[in-house]
């Protein structure tokens, strides 16, 4: 953490990347995720939404977990208040988003509130990959604005197309966004404490998927971080009591 704070300060062009690459990435990060929508406008049709209710999710929540949870729900059979319930437990963790990147993109007031909507787990993910603030801004703008357009447009064909369009398991589309989350993660991981929360949230969210309603093992998960803090302070202070008592 203390890492990505001072990271967030580094003056523009101090050691960051060059903008292309920044926004090379961004927009690949866009385009790959953003092609998912048609899988969520097909899947929102095919659970009984109209084609303008199906591009209401996608223009106002805008965060593609919280919104397949609620049409698969409703698409099962489910109660509306359920399905609505597990997509806002999905959600919440854009909040936590919200409190990393406030400090790491340090954005005016005025525009906060607007930003606020394109905080998702591209979005984050692209920004936190940056070496300074300005890198960060970009590949925040840059993954949000072709993002946001991308996937509202292809939810709008995908629910005016639905039949023509077919299963979409078989396009693969509904893992483009995982896959390209975990590709932005893996390389960040890069201590023993890192790899070890992870580990540990993939155990508990996997592990409690059967068990929990929908969205609260993703919450669980997150309690994977302060445990593997928790063993990493347990291991310096035992190897600072070795230390000491080699000394005496």
């Amino acid at each position: 953490m203390a890492e990505q704070t001072a990271l967030a300060d580094t003056p523009a062009g101090d050691g960051g990347r060059p903008d292309s690459a920044v926004v090379r990435d961004a927009l690949g990060v866009g385009v790959a995720v953003g092609l998912s929508g048609f899988a969520f406008g097909v899947t929102s049709a095919g659970s009984g939404l109209t084609v303008w209710q199906t591009c209401a999710l996608s223009l106002l929540v805008f965060t593609g977990a919280s919104q397949f949870a609620l049409v698969g729900a409703l698409a099962a059979g489910g109660n509306p208040l359920t399905a609505a319930a597990g997509a806002f437990f999905l959600g919440v963790r854009n909040a936590f988003y919200g409190l990393r990147l406030s400090q790491l993109l340090a954005l005016p007031r005025a525009v906060r509130p607007f930003a606020a909507q394109w905080v998702i787990d591209e979005t984050t993910a692209v920004s936190l990959a940056q070496r300074d603030r300005r890198g960060a801004r970009i590949g925040f703008a840059v993954t949000g604005l072709s993002l946001y357009t991308l996937w509202n447009l292809t939810t709008l064909l995908g629910a005016m197309g639905a039949e023509a369009i077919g299963d979409t398991d078989a396009w693969g589309l509904d893992a483009a966004g995982p896959a390209v989350f975990l590709a932005l993660l893996a390389p960040m991981l890069k201590t023993v404490t890192e790899r070890l929360a992870a580990g540990l949230a993939v155990l508990l969210g996997l592990g409690l998927l059967p068990l929990l309603p929908s969205g609260v093992p993703v919450l669980v998960a997150a309690l994977a971080a302060p445990v593997a803090l928790w063993a990493e302070g347990r291991r310096g202070t035992g190897a600072h009591g070795d230390d000491t008592k080699g000394d005496r």
